[in-house]
């Protein structure tokens, strides 16, 4: 013998009414369910999310003091910090590599301690140049 399988169609204002108890706080959604017999474990949650309000339905919800959401935003700012100096400190170490390059090509050999000596000089030659064709 096959069982018959019912299907309970429930009327909009009959949806809204529960919704409406739940939503007010005179039902648990696990009360409604038991007092109006309505089976299927999500039924109720569906109505509300498709007429109520979301805020009943279950959310993760992240709870933290004040000085936890100031030391986040400062670990934010400090990185976003940090992410600014290691830029800049790479775009000067290409412009010192692409310095060295263009003295060796001129030939001046460099060494360690006098690439700064160099690059002084260099400046102060440029300085010249532009003077004098000023």
């Amino acid at each position: 013998m096959h069982k018959i399988r019912t299907f309970n169609r429930y009327s909009q204002a009959f949806k809204q009414r529960i919704v409406n108890e739940i939503e007010n706080g005179k039902l648990s959604i696990s009360e409604a369910r038991k007092l109006y017999d309505i089976p299927g474990g999500e039924t109720i949650q569906i109505w509300i999310k498709k007429i109520g309000k979301l805020h009943l339905l279950n959310k993760v919800v992240r709870i933290e003091m004040k000085d936890e959401k100031d030391k986040i935003k400062e670990l934010e700012r400090q990185r976003r910090e940090l992410e600014s100096a290691l830029a800049q400190a790479h775009l000067k170490i290409i412009t010192l590599e692409s310095t060295i390059k263009v003295l060796e090509e001129d030939g001046i050999t460099l060494k360690k301690n006098t690439v700064i000596e160099s690059l002084n000089k260099l400046s102060k030659t440029e300085d010249t140049v532009k003077a004098n064709t000023k």
